[in-house]
């Protein structure tokens, strides 16, 4: 790598960039209350902010403090997450709100070194909350910052490697605001993420809008879409999986809890199953042949594909699946936590 761009100037156009032309209209950025930013920062990972600001708005709507979001049964935190993928952020979030309650009186650590003493929150989600809401000078790292900055600086040795993460971490507080940090530090934090969003992309980036264009040695190069370098990669894999959809002339459904860990650990779903001779086995034999197999179901996880093939019955009264769960009424599934493809294909069943 050449040798290091200067720091000079590299924040303070950064934070003139983002009064002019970031985003001001994300709901979370309306304060620097750490509970909203913590929120906001847990559900945007692996998550677009489209899909984030309906969602962010309902868990307000309920849980309109972490006092609130402590108390509530986990069971309707998951509820409330359903559709929104990643379950086990919504364990950690349940999990890390008992924390703040419990081990700090109800009040957010201000810097980033004691938020990564909580469940669910890592370096970089710690330096966006203690930067942003109480302006200290760290670094975070997430996919639109790497971006940025392995572009900027021609930082194109392999992140594959934990030693070049490492460098580019060093790198990315070398390059941090230096004074007045109480209002450079969120700015700035905001700049960085607002860039790599919406000018710095992945894919054909806009390189004649971004303020950094006359000292960036990526678009020098000719090659901003090569950075940044990370040679490996999680193959992806399938699974097929077999659902039985049993349910009652009234419209109950049988739902059983998914164990801890695996696939929606934690979720309420229809009982999975790796064969469908397994599936048959968990039924009285006299229902086989109402056993009607549906189409089956492409759910896309980050690094799998599952083919979901549901087997339909209609079951009489009184009787039971041989396996655990229990019978949930029409009235009352839709209120639990499903994963997103089984409460789509059930809420297209019964309209």
């Amino acid at each position: 790598m050449p040798l290091k761009p200067s720091a000079d100037g590299f924040a303070p156009t950064l934070v003139r960039w983002q009064r002019a032309h970031g985003r001001h209209d994300l709901p979370w950025q309306q304060s620097r209350d750490p509970y909203r930013v913590w929120l906001s920062e847990i559900m945007l990972q692996q998550t677009q902010v489209v899909r984030v600001r309906d969602y962010f708005a309902r868990f307000l709507l309920r849980f309109p403090e972490v006092s609130a979001l402590a108390q509530a049964p986990l069971d309707d935190v998951l509820a409330l997450w359903s559709g929104l993928g990643y379950y086990s952020r919504a364990r950690n979030l349940h999990h890390c709100a008992q924390q703040v309650m419990a081990v700090h009186g109800g009040t957010f650590p201000r810097t980033a070194e004691q938020l990564q003493t909580l469940p669910g929150i890592g370096p970089s989600t710690a330096a966006a909350i203690a930067s942003i809401c109480f302006g200290e000078r760290v670094a975070i790292l997430d996919g639109n910052v790497k971006r940025v900055l392995t572009r900027y600086l021609g930082f194109d040795t392999d992140l594959a490697m934990a030693s070049n993460e490492r460098a580019l971490w060093q790198e990315a507080t070398r390059l941090l605001p230096q004074t007045d940090l109480a209002e450079t530090m969120p700015r700035y934090t905001q700049a960085v993420m607002d860039l790599g969003a919406t000018v710095c992309t992945a894919r054909k980036p806009a390189c004649g809008a971004c303020p950094l264009l006359g000292a960036c040695r990526a678009q020098a190069l000719g090659t901003p879409e090569a950075f940044p370098v990370k040679t490996r990669k999680l193959k992806r894999s399938a699974q097929t999986l077999w659902l039985l959809w049993a349910q009652t002339h009234d419209g109950a459904v049988w739902l059983s809890q998914r164990p801890a860990p695996g696939v929606w650990a934690g979720l309420y779903c229809l009982p999975l199953f790796d064969e469908r001779d397994a599936l048959m086995n968990c039924l009285p034999l006299a229902l086989h042949p109402q056993a009607q197999d549906q189409p089956v179901i492409k759910h896309v996880l980050t690094h799998k594909d599952l083919y979901l093939h549901p087997v339909q019955l209609v079951m009489p009264a009184g009787s039971l699946p041989q396996m655990a769960g229990a019978w949930v009424s029409a009235n009352q599934w839709h209120k639990l936590g499903l994963p997103a493809p089984i409460r789509k294909m059930l809420s297209a069943a019964n309209g």
